[in-house]
């Protein structure tokens, strides 16, 4: 089993080396999304735009949770990694390949049957019904190849490798554009033709991971290790759930928001649709720097250097909290303009560049408790970041966004602040955790 240590040498540059792959990767991811919109908005409609926001978004929200559970498997092999302990890092990652397969299986049938539900559920605008359960429906028969995907992606970077997993998700990038052009400009399959071209892609992305692990032995699994084992599968499950409930909590808070936007318009559920998919992509060194954080964390708290770990964390921080800053200035001047790329209706455009500009604010404040939950996640104390995250949800995000909706209607600015204030109360959290549990160890 190959390895890259990153207990190590210098910190800053752990931290580089590893989150630029990763960050490629994630940018790639959110293409996916982006490229379905920006296509579906050349040749479709606004009900079409909003049938695959909507849906693109119930799928963000299942892709983060499947991520969350698979942070476990990140963590625990890097624990092992650190520890030079390759048997049980083997064991962790067999358990993973038994437990994860069980799960896509079971998430496929139930999302399947209760599809029209959750379009019914989340305040679909009547335009725009039959195109959103299209997607969901081809989506959700593509479950088992998404989470293969993200659990192949979780076990390289538990080992240090970020680039491997760069490179098959490049792959299915570019299948996706050229899918995309095919299903949707050329055959005119609308919000089916997104879902189609982007189960596909991530299809090929799997099977050709598959494919160069074997030719490569990168990771060599005997059968035994595929056999469940507690203390396997309970190490896994102990970082994992928490995360994914978080995950999951921050995901329903957007579609709650999204519920509301709904219920205002289609061109408010469209703005809201497209700057979500923004800030998908502007989140990227945020999303890295948790990564990079959880992974180089776990593998110095396995061998027993706290130190570098807390030195990972603080210096994640320090850099994406000039990210955040630097781009919130820039979208103050840039929004409309952003908007305008994925839709010429100005209608939506004026209210996207209203919601953008306010939301914006929250690249810096998530930046911090991102990197704090990557740490707490390192430490396996995974539970913190969800709790910190249930309180911003409960007492910011949702009741905000409700009663900003309510009391303006004629603009979503009020709206996007709800976030930014969420993750002040989920970083005052953070702080008083670290603390008290950390500070001094």
């Amino acid at each position: 089993m190959q390895a890259r240590n990153l207990t190590e040498g210098s910190i800053l540059r752990n931290i580089i080396t590893f989150s630029l792959p990763y960050l490629l990767s994630y940018f790639m991811q959110i293409l996916y999304g982006m490229v379905d919109l920006f296509i579906v908005g050349q040749y479709c409609g606004v009900a079409s735009i909003t049938a695959v926001s909507i849906g693109s978004q119930v799928m963000h929200m299942l892709t983060v949770i499947i991520i969350g559970l698979a942070m476990g498997t990140t963590v625990v092999v890097g624990q092992a990694i650190g520890a030079r302990n390759d048997r049980k890092a083997a064991a962790v990652v067999g358990n993973t390949i038994s437990l994860f397969m069980m799960f896509s299986l079971f998430l496929t049938v139930v999302l399947v049957a209760g599809a029209k539900g959750i379009v019914s559920l989340i305040e679909t605008p009547a335009e725009a019904v039959e195109g959103t359960e299209n997607y969901l429906y081809i989506c959700f028969i593509g479950i088992p190849f998404i989470v293969a995907y993200n659990i192949i992606a979780s076990i390289f970077r538990g080992l240090g490798d970020t680039k491997s997993p760069m490179y098959f998700i490049a792959i299915a990038c570019v299948a996706n554009i050229v899918l995309d052009i095919l299903f949707i400009g050329v055959l005119h399959y609308d919000a089916a033709g997104a879902a189609l071209a982007t189960t596909l892609a991530q299809t090929l992305s799997v099977i050709i991971s598959l494919v160069m692990i074997r030719r490569h032995r990168i990771i060599a699994i005997h059968r035994s290790e595929l056999r469940p084992h507690r203390a396997e599968m309970g190490a896994i499950l102990k970082v994992g759930i928490p995360v994914a409930l978080q995950d999951g909590f921050i995901q329903v808070a957007f579609i709650v928001i999204t519920v509301i936007a709904n219920m205002r318009g289609l061109n408010d559920a469209a703005a809201v649709g497209i700057v979500e998919k923004v800030i998908g992509a502007l989140f990227l060194v945020p999303s890295a720097m948790l990564s990079a954080v959880s992974a180089i964390g776990a593998q110095n708290v396995g061998a027993g250097k706290m130190h570098r770990a807390k030195s990972t964390l603080w210096q994640a921080m320090r850099i994406t909290v000039a990210y955040g800053i630097i781009l919130a200035i820039i979208i103050q001047f840039t929004a409309n303009w952003v908007v305008g790329i994925f839709t010429d209706d100005p209608n939506v455009i004026i209210s996207g560049g209203q919601y953008l500009r306010s939301y914006i604010w929250d690249t810096g404040l998530a930046g911090i408790h991102f990197c704090f939950s990557g740490f707490f996640c390192a430490c396996g104390a995974s539970t913190i970041s969800f709790i910190h995250n249930f309180c911003s949800i409960v007492l910011a995000r949702i009741p905000f966004s409700y009663l900003f909706s309510i009391n303006y209607p004629d603009t979503l600015y009020p709206m996007g602040i709800a976030t930014p204030i969420g993750s002040l109360v989920s970083v005052i959290i953070c702080v008083g955790f670290y603390r008290y549990y950390y500070a001094k160890r």
